[in-house]
């Protein structure tokens, strides 16, 4: 589930070789295990291996060479003079004994393959030159491309194409993902990804301490809310969802329905008096109430028992719901902020950072689409841009745990820590599956799971919830969705049930 920046795989990299591995050991390792993919990606005919003139060119050429010591009718295309490699680059070339042709498109050919071995995860450049040219001719010459560490072009930190990159069929990386495996666009160049063992130990991690994980169960797997058979519906926390006015009342219940289902023990809808018998004739399992003030609204909430709510979805844009969002926060319930509450404070966001940061252990969710996360966070320091950078950053100023929305979530701590979903399929993105989000988000407080990890399982089971369902997906189907999320995660996690 650790996910590795560039300079935190070269520690890896590192504490192996002072461990007694030679730079080379771990090169050849990684040129086998391109060519084991290699080998079943192209059942027959000829291999093609674009290598570049540093390491990832040298995982090229002992792929390159193990495939021929397989029968396997192999060529290389060097992007630079061979005299010029350095290091174990130059050693895996010395090895090889095939033939090395031009530097030109015309070299591709119609091979069954390409293994693409022009640029490793650290390219922090744009693409130009001869690269550039070739990085376009294998992408036009309708071949399927195995890409080595990261499809080339791909800045392995932040997933960005760097002016060009190869568009993979499938990708080898080594040790652990990068954030450019499942950030968006670098996600969608790597095709089916393999993270090959190639002798560096788990222990590593220890002296590391990555802060960045892939947002799948292990990540949260000991904190994951399971009833017991002793249990009771009190002992799964009571969520609380605020309506908006009469007219703007779906996206509340859509929330309703998601905490509902997440697991929450009861669900509560407080709505203004004009709008109680429209969301009470909705309604069924999940309750309403009248609420009309802020201050009604917090001696609601005395009742300690009521531990999570949302506010947010079709609430209205204004001082009532800032006024409702500062009730929450400030008698200390764990809640989740979206939408409207997020924009309400669009003109002043240092005073909704100021009452979280004020409660004592908040256990606050912000979940901004990129439009919501741009009115609210107007501030970011140079250089934070890419989408892992400002939820990170947001998080420390907000003093809460963002989730930015997207086909790659990304979900940042104060403390640091983020995680990065990529299971969401491209039907999620659909009216009201935010508002079923942040249902599912209060769903997991209402249990007692810590915002953060509250958050990651949303995300996760959204994604999931959508993929059981399909294409043709609406916000309605998603909480209905869930019960066959849950039966496979408890098949996972040898859970009984």
């Amino acid at each position: 589930m650790e996910v590795l920046t560039v300079d935190e795989m070269q520690r890896a990299d590192q504490a192996t070789i002072a461990k007694g591995t030679s730079g080379f050991a771990l090169m050849e390792q990684a040129g086998r295990a391109v060519a084991e993919v290699a080998d079943v990606l192209a059942e027959a005919g000829p291999i093609l291996v674009v290598a570049g003139r540093g390491n990832n060119g040298g995982d090229g050429f002992v792929a390159a060479t193990e495939l021929a010591a397989r029968g396997r009718e192999v060529s290389v295309i060097l992007l630079c003079d061979r005299t010029t490699l350095k290091g174990d680059a130059a050693l895996a070339a010395k090895q090889w004994k095939g033939p090395v042709l031009p530097c030109v498109p015309a070299a591709i050919g119609s091979p069954a393959l390409v293994v693409d071995a022009l640029f490793g995860a650290g390219l922090n450049r744009p693409v130009k030159g001869d690269p550039h040219v070739m990085i376009e001719a294998m992408n036009a010459s309708g071949v399927p491309i195995l890409s080595v560490d990261l499809p080339s072009g791909v800045n392995g930190d932040t997933g960005e194409v760097m002016g060009m990159a190869v568009q993979a069929s499938a990708t080898v990386t080594f040790f652990r993902r990068k954030p450019g495996h499942l950030l968006l666009p670098g996600r969608v160049h790597c095709g089916e990804i393999h993270v090959a063992d190639i002798g560096i130990a788990d222990d590593v991690l220890d002296d590391i301490a990555p802060r960045i994980f892939e947002n799948i169960p292990d990540l949260w797997a000991d904190v994951f809310p399971v009833p017991q058979i002793d249990g009771h519906k009190y002992a799964r926390g009571h969520a609380v969802v605020m309506s908006g006015d009469l007219a703007s009342t779906g996206a509340a219940r859509l929330a309703a329905r998601g905490a509902l289902r997440a697991g929450a023990g009861l669900v509560t809808l407080v709505s203004p008096r004009d709008a109680l018998a429209v969301n009470a004739t909705a309604l069924t399992a999940v309750m309403v109430r009248a609420v009309d003030t802020p201050e009604q609204f917090r001696d609601y909430l005395a009742d300690k028992r009521l531990n999570a709510c949302v506010i947010g979805p079709g609430a209205g844009v204004g001082g009532r719901t800032r006024a409702f969002v500062e009730a929450v926060v400030g008698v200390g319930r764990s809640a989740v902020l979206d939408a409207d509450a997020l924009t309400s404070f669009a003109d002043d966001p240092d005073s909704l950072f100021r009452v979280i940061k004020q409660s004592d252990d908040p256990q606050i969710v912000l979940t901004p689409h990129e439009g919501e996360f741009a009115r609210l966070f107007k501030s970011l320091p140079e250089g934070c841009s890419t989408k892992l950078e400002r939820a990170r950053f947001a998080a420390q100023e907000s003093g809460g745990v963002v989730l930015l929305k997207g086909a790659d979530t990304v979900v940042a701590s104060p403390d640091g820590r983020a995680a990065i979903t990529a299971n969401a399929p491209p039907w999620l993105a659909t009216a009201g599956a935010g508002d079923v989000l942040a249902g599912m988000i209060a769903g997991m407080l209402a249990q007692g799971v810590p915002a953060f990890e509250a958050a990651c399982i949303g995300a996760w089971m959204h994604g999931e919830a959508a993929q059981e369902f399909g294409p043709g997906l609406i916000a309605e189907d998603l909480p209905d969705a869930l019960p066959a999320v849950f039966r496979n995660l408890y098949d996972e996690l040898d859970i009984a049930y």
